[in-house]
């Protein structure tokens, strides 16, 4: 059978364009070297409870026609991401806000909390923050940084706050109101049923072939006028600038004979004494009451080939090779790279689907 596109990856980049390139009534192939559809959003059904096999996916944005797209495939829950950060058995609200200043200090207004954060930097000398340590101790004083963030950011990244940069910390709230809500997004929730769901709608009609590798499978077929490529930029060209890097992640997932383990969806352990940087209480996400619980400890690792990559690190030393392979895709004007892999770039997923919506109307503009 002939395709008009080849889509390698069935994540939401890839599940997306292809449902675009259907409604003009294009044929697809979708590809995936996994054994499910999803990408990272792929979820498990344990004992009832629908697990995110690859970390917590909160569906969250301001943009409503984003917010409208994905309930066309699938209601949401409304939901409210509120975790926990345990520090050696101190349990702290996030993301920064009043409740932590007042669990950490006792102060009780904006002012006093304030007060006490310039207290703490008074003497450090940070004028223009150069690095995440810099930013977080300017933005949340000493004692915070100590305790919520200085461990927990080795654990996660292994590098020390100071080799890295500033952006990472300006993704987490920090706010003068008692406000746990961890996002600020008009829209926030979880499909009603998992985000299989939202994959399987996005999916439907079209064809799907799982356990694929594509570089293995290129070798063999040609039967498609486009490629829509979504895994790594760097694998695609044979790491010939090297390869970028990034952090992984592992995950451990357990069935406990309980009905609620930890009382909330995401706790995060910024300790260094504890090894996995959070867990993760699935039945918390649609508000279960099965009479037992399922758990994942996430922990952090070194990423190499043959694991998966999750963050990339957008250091000066990783953008240059990025910027080398950006000028080999100029060359390649039969395939349409998109998605946090093909981009090297960290990505929400309403982002993502954003810029697939954007991909197709580019690609389809002159179609009718």
């Amino acid at each position: 059978m002939k395709y008009d596109y080849l889509i390698v990856g069935s994540g939401l980049f890839g599940s997306v364009f292809a449902h675009e390139a259907k409604k003009k009534g294009k044929k697809c192939l979708v590809i995936d070297k996994r054994d499910h559809v999803g990408g990272n959003v792929y979820c498990e059904n344990i004992e009832g409870i629908n697990v995110h096999k690859y970390g917590s996916h909160i569906f969250h944005t301001n943009d409503k026609g984003i917010w409208d797209y994905v309930n066309q495939f699938v209601s949401f829950h409304p939901f409210i991401l509120s975790p926990i950060a345990n520090y050696k058995g101190d349990l702290y609200n996030l993301p920064f806000n009043m409740n932590t200043f007042y669990q950490m200090w006792k102060v009780k207004t904006p002012e006093e909390a304030k007060a006490k954060i310039q207290e703490q930097i008074k003497d450090l000398d940070i004028k223009n923050p150069k690095n995440l340590e810099e930013t977080a101790l300017s933005l949340v004083g000493v004692d915070i940084y100590e305790k919520l963030i200085k461990e927990y950011v080795q654990k996660q990244w292994d590098r020390h706050p100071r080799d890295l940069p500033n952006f990472i910390i300006k993704r987490l709230p920090v706010r003068f109101t008692y406000d746990n809500n961890y996002f600020n997004d008009n829209y926030q929730g979880i499909p009603v049923g998992g985000y299989n769901k939202l994959i399987d709608g996005l999916l439907e009609g079209i064809d799907v072939q799982l356990n694929t590798d594509f570089f293995e499978f290129i070798k063999e077929n040609d039967n498609f006028e486009k490629i829509v490529y979504t895994g790594p930029i760097d694998a695609y060209f044979d790491y010939q600038y090297g390869k970028l890097e990034y952090r992984s992640l592992y995950f451990e997932h357990e069935t406990l004979p309980v009905e609620n383990y930890q009382g909330v969806c995401v706790m995060s352990f910024t300790s260094k004494e504890v090894p996995y940087t959070r867990i993760i209480e699935h039945k918390h996400f649609e508000f279960g009451t099965q009479p037992k619980t399922v758990i994942t400890k996430e922990y952090s690792q070194e990423w190499d080939v043959d694991k998966e990559a999750y963050y990339p690190i957008n250091d000066d030393k990783n953008m240059e090779k990025l910027s080398q392979y950006k000028k080999l895709v100029a060359g390649e004007k039969n395939v349409i790279f998109g998605g946090r892999l093909a981009e090297y770039r960290y990505y929400d997923m309403h982002q993502v689907i954003a810029s697939a919506l954007t991909m197709s109307k580019k690609e389809f503009q002159n179609e009718a």
